[in-house]
C-alpha cells in the first residue's frame, strides 16, 4: 500500500477523494458510540472517523487503538460537521471517514505524552530520545535545522567554495582542550585523537591550492559540559586564501543574512556592528557582550582611588580595578534586594560590592563619608546618574571584576525586563589579544590558537614584549553567545615557529606534533585565513531554545552520556588485548 498523502497535507483540495494514510494514534475519542482518531505523522495531524453505522468491523478494530499505535487507514476526505471545523490545524476543515484500517504496531503505555507542552524530566526525555523527538516542536526544530544547513552549503556553492571532507582519526596535538583519543589495533601503544576542529588541514587545502574550502564537520573535544556545549559538536568550517579580515567579515554577514532571510524570513542589518577587545571589554566586561540592552560598565579607578575608602585605594595601588554599572531607576531597590546583589556577584569571585543611591541629586550611601563632594561629584557624572539611580561598584582584579560585573549586568537585564527577547543583535569584535598570561603555569598561551597571524606591526614584539601582541582574529557574538570566531592564519615557517617558541613550544615538540604542517609553509604557502561557527548554537539562538541539546538530535548529557544508548559503556576484555590495553582495574588485581 503506497502513501498518497501526509497527514498534515490533507486539506478542502482533497474533498471526495480517497487517500491512503500511515501515521500513529495521537489522540483516540469515543463520542457516543463513534470513535474519533487523530492520525499524526511528521507533517501534522487529520481527523479520523469510525461510524459503527456504517462498518461495524472497522469500528471494533479502531476501538482497539491507543496512543502511538501505528495505523495504515484508506478513507475518503469530507468536510466536518458545521461548528466542528479546527482552524488550528491545516486540515482541521477536513475529516476522513475510514474505509480500510491496518494496525502496523502496538505500543507500550508511554512514559510521557508525545505533545509539546509536557513537563517532564529531561533525564527520562533523553532515555526515549525516539518518542522525545516525536514531539512536533522537536520535529521542527530539525527540520529548520537541515534547511539552514542547505541554506549554507548553498550560498557557499554560489561563492565558489569546495565541500571537503576531513579525516576523523587525526594525529593528537593537545593545544586546546582535552583530545578524545582511540587505540590503533595494528600499531600497538599508538593512538589517534579525534579532531577538536579540522584546523591544521583546512589551512594545509590552502596550501594545495583549494582557495575556497568549507565543511558542515563534526568536532569533539573533552571538556566539562554546559547547557551550550557538547564533547561532539558541529562546525561550519571556512578557509580562504588570499584575503584579508574585511573578506572573511563579508563573507559571514553575506551567509548569516541569507539564512536568517530564507530560514526565518527575517531581513539583518549589514554590516554588523563592531568593537575591538578593548571596547568590548571596557564597556561590557566580557568579549561576547550581549547588545540587546545597554548597561554599560564604567571605569572609575582614576577617580576612586584618591578616595580614604581603603578597599578602592588598595585594589587601585595592587594593579586591579574600580569599576560599575548604574542600575537605572533602581534606587527603590530595599537592602535585602542590594544584599542579595552583593551575594549574587559573589558566586562570581568578587570579594564583595559598593552602592550608592542618587537622591536629591548627591550621591548617598553609608560610604560617603570616605570620599569628598568633589570625587562624589566626579563618580555622579561619568555614571551619567540621575535621582532614583543605584551605583553598584566592584573593586578587584581586573579579570574578576570584568566577570563580575557581566554577569551582575546580564542578571540586572533579566530582573528589569531590558531584554528584546525577539531581537538578534549581532557584532563583531576584534583586535584581540594574540596571548593570554597563564599565572598558574607562568607562560603565555595563545588566545585563539597557535596558528593565529599576529599583526605586522607587533612582530618587533616577539622575543621581548609578547603580552603587548595584538592578532589578526575576530569572533562573531550574538545575543551574547560567540557564534564563531576566526583569524588571518600564520603562512610562514619562520613566524610559526616563532609563535610556538613563545608559547613554551620547543623545536623538536614543534616538529612532533606539527612537522607536516610547517614543512609545508616551506613549498609555497599562500596567506590564507577563515572562520568557524557553532552550527548548535546558532540552531539554539535561532530556535530561542535554552538549552543546544535540544537542537542535536540524539545529545549527551552533562557528563557526556548517551542515556539512549548506554555510551560509554565498558567493553570486553578481548577488545582491551586486541588494542593492548589494560585498565586500571587489571593493574589493581595483577
Amino acid at each position: 500500500m503506497q502513501r498518497s498523502n501526509y497527514c498534515g497535507e490533507v486539506n478542502v483540495s482533497h474533498l471526495g477523494k480517497e487517500v491512503n494514510l500511515f501515521g500513529w494514534v495521537n489522540t483516540w475519542r469515543d463520542h457516543g458510540g463513534v470513535i474519533f482518531i487523530d492520525l499524526r505523522d511528521r507533517t501534522g495531524v487529520v481527523q479520523l472517523v469510525f461510524n459503527p453505522e456504517i462498518n461495524k468491523e472497522l469500528h471494533k478494530i479502531a476501538g482497539t487503538a491507543r496512543d502511538e499505535y501505528v495505523l495504515n487507514i484508506k478513507g475518503l476526505v469530507e468536510n466536518r460537521p458545521e461548528g466542528t471545523v479546527n482552524k488550528n490545524l491545516s486540515s482541521g476543515e477536513v475529516e476522513i471517514k475510514v474505509t480500510e484500517v491496518k494496525i502496523l504496531n502496538t505500543s507500550k503505555m508511554l512514559p510521557f505524552q508525545i505533545r509539546d507542552d509536557i513537563n517532564v524530566a529531561e533525564e527520562v526525555r533523553l532515555q526515549y530520545r525516539y518518542l522525545d523527538l516525536r514531539r512536533p516542536k522537536m520535529f521542527k526544530n530539525f527540520q529548520l535545522r537541515h534547511k539552514v544547513t542547505f541554506l549554507v552549503r548553498d550560498y557557499l556553492d554560489k561563492q565558489g567554495f569546495l565541500d571537503v571532507e576531513t579525516p576523523i582519526l587525526l594525529k593528537s596535538t593537545p593545544e586546546g582542550a582535552r583530545d578524545y583519543l582511540v587505540p590503533s589495533r595494528v600499531n600497538p601503544g599508538e593512538f589517534y585523537a579525534l579532531p577538536q576542529s579540522p584546523q591544521m588541514l583546512k589551512q594545509t587545502l590552502m596550501i594545495a591550492g583549494f582557495d575556497k574550502y568549507f565543511q558542515i564537520a563534526k568536532c569533539f573535544r573533552d571538556e566539562d559540559l554546559r547547557a551550550d556545549r557538547q564533547p561532539e559538536f558541529t562546525q561550519i568550517d571556512i578557509e580562504m586564501s588570499f584575503i584579508a579580515e574585511e573578506d572573511i567579515m563579508a563573507l559571514t554577514e553575506g551567509m548569516i543574512s541569507y539564512v536568517f532571510k530564507n530560514a526565518l524570513g527575517m531581513d539583518l542589518k549589514a554590516p554588523f556592528k563592531r568593537l575591538t577587545y578593548d571596547e568590548a571589554m571596557g564597556r561590557y566586561g566580557t568579549d561576547k557582550p550581549d547588545l540587546r540592552f545597554e548597561l554599560p560598565l564604567v571605569d572609575i579607578t582614576a577617580i576612586a582611588k584618591n578616595a580614604e575608602y581603603k578597599i578602592f585605594s588598595s585594589v587601585a595601588a595592587t594593579g586591579g580595578i574600580i569599576k560599575g554599572l548604574n542600575a537605572k531607576k533602581c534606587g527603590s531597590f530595599s537592602r535585602m534586594e542590594i544584599d542579595k546583589l552583593i551575594e549574587f556577584v559573589k558566586t562570581f569571585g568578587a570579594k564583595g560590592m559598593s552602592w550608592f543611591k542618587v537622591e536629591n541629586g548627591k550621591m548617598e550611601s553609608n560610604l560617603t563619608k570616605f570620599f569628598s563632594e568633589q570625587i562624589l561629584a566626579e563618580m555622579k557624572e561619568v555614571f551619567n546618574a540621575e535621582d532614583g539611580d543605584l551605583i553598584l561598584i566592584i573593586a578587584d582584579k581586573s579579570q574578576v571584576a570584568n566577570q563580575a560585573l557581566d554577569f551582575l549586568r546580564r542578571h540586572l537585564a533579566e530582573k528589569l525586563n531590558l531584554i528584546n527577547k525577539d531581537a538578534f543583535c549581532f557584532e563583531w569584535v576584534t583586535d584581540f589579544p594574540l596571548f593570554g598570561w597563564n599565572e598558574e603555569e607562568k607562560r603565555f598561551d595563545p588566545l585563539h590558537h597557535p596558528f593565529t597571524s599576529p599583526k605586522a606591526e607587533d612582530l618587533k614584539y616577539f622575543d621581548t614584549e609578547p603580552g603587548r601582541m595584538k592578532a589578526r582574529a575576530y569572533d562573531l557574538v550574538l545575543n551574547g553567545l560567540e557564534l564563531g570566531g576566526g583569524s588571518i592564519r600564520i603562512h610562514t615557517r619562520e613566524i610559526q615557529e616563532k609563535m610556538f617558541k613563545a608559547i613554551g613550544i620547543s623545536d623538536e615538540q614543534a616538529k612532533e606534533r606539527f612537522g607536516f604542517l610547517l614543512e609545508a609553509f616551506e613549498f609555497g604557502a599562500p596567506p590564507h585565513g577563515g572562520i568557524a561557527f557553532g552550527l548548535d548554537r546558532i540552531m539554539m539562538l535561532m530556535l530561542k531554545e535554552a538549552s543546544i541539546r535540544d537542537v542535536i538530535v540524539f545529545p549527551k548529557t552533562q557528563k557526556a552520556q548517551c542515556l539512549l544508548s548506554g555510551a560509554p559503556s565498558k567493553v570486553e576484555e578481548k577488545q582491551l588485548k586486541e588494542l593492548h590495553i589494560k585498565t586500571l582495574e587489571h593493574l589493581k588485581k595483577e
